[in-house]
């Protein structure tokens, strides 16, 4: 329930107030945008139409792309329109739209990353029970249930924010809407609220982080008993995961398992996992993997030959 708000916008303070920085970081913003469009569509179209990437770990790369543009457009359109104007400022209900859905396509991030350590642990160690344990069917469960929970997630970030007092104070210190930055506005001790935020929002991080790494840890230990072309194929594929799980959750376990304090740096941080996150990923499922470059290449073909018919 929102309580004793007098407040019906906010203003960003963005990045920078420094003219000539916000022209630089317009341009930079928009490319990170550009490039993350193109490349989770190239991921998902390339893995849509090829026959060959039909295994169940590529159905999760395909909603980790979806849910990466997702991400990073509830962020980085704002943040592009803001670069280019002196003063910013984004309504209540506006505010409180970005908190739910960073926190909801965030957290479907991790659901689905923990989906796809379940999916190698079961090809690797459990290979002859593979097709059954992750059918297509379960897939689609498991998927459905990430979506749940992430909503879960989301909706008691969006309670403790709108349980929050605003009287009087609407600067934001940051680019967007967040808790952290909107628990320093808010009229009434925060302690418990804060406490509430480490244990939802921290406590998924941390704890995700911390299964996540056993898990290819004990993935990377059981290769020793697979031959040496199955090894090479595994162990560059779950490098490849768990370069990707390092990325992702160091920015956010840094912004949300600490008290309701502030540094300079946190804006970069958020901006790193908010901009930059969407857009290594593709590189990284593309750059690291044979499979989706193969596939590529033939969908590259195709389009040429397509072309040349014309």
């Amino acid at each position: 329930m929102q309580l004793n708000n007098n407040v019906t916008e906010f203003i960003l303070l963005g990045l920078t107030q420094d003219p000539v920085r916000k022209k630089i970081g317009f341009v930079i913003f928009l490319l990170f945008y550009l490039g993350t469009l193109l490349g989770n569509f190239l991921i998902i179209t390339t893995i849509k139409t090829s026959q060959t990437l039909g295994s169940p770990m590529y159905f999760f790369i395909v909603h980790l792309s979806l849910s990466d543009t997702c991400l990073c457009t509830c962020i980085a359109p704002r943040m592009i329109v803001d670069a280019l104007l002196r003063k910013t400022t984004i309504s209540f209900s506006e505010c409180m739209l970005q908190v739910f859905s960073l926190h909801f396509f965030g957290c479907l991030g991790i659901f689905i990353l923990i989906l796809m350590a379940a999916d190698r642990y079961v090809a690797i160690c459990k290979p002859l029970h593979y097709s059954t344990i992750m059918s297509p069917q379960i897939c689609a469960v498991l998927m459905a249930m990430a979506w749940m929970g992430s909503c879960v997630h989301s909706s008691a970030q969006l309670s403790l924010t709108l349980s929050l007092p605003f009287c009087g104070p609407n600067v934001i210190d940051h680019y967007f809407c967040d808790l952290q930055p909107l628990l320093k506005l808010a009229c009434a001790d925060t302690y418990v609220i804060n406490l509430l935020l480490v244990s939802n929002s921290g406590a998924i991080c941390t704890v995700s982080f911390v299964m996540l790494m056993c898990s290819y840890v004990i993935i990377l230990y059981s290769l020793r008993n697979h031959s040496a072309k199955g090894r090479r194929k595994a162990f560059s594929t779950c490098i490849s995961h768990i370069i990707v799980v390092i990325l992702f959750f160091g920015p956010c376990i840094f912004i949300y398992t600490r008290p309701a304090t502030t540094f300079p740096m946190d804006k970069m941080i958020a901006a790193f996992y908010t901009l930059g996150i969407p857009l290594i990923n593709p590189l990284i499922y593309t750059l690291r993997n044979a499979e989706v470059k193969d596939a590529m290449r033939k969908l590259w073909r195709k389009k040429l030959i397509l072309d040349d018919k014309r």
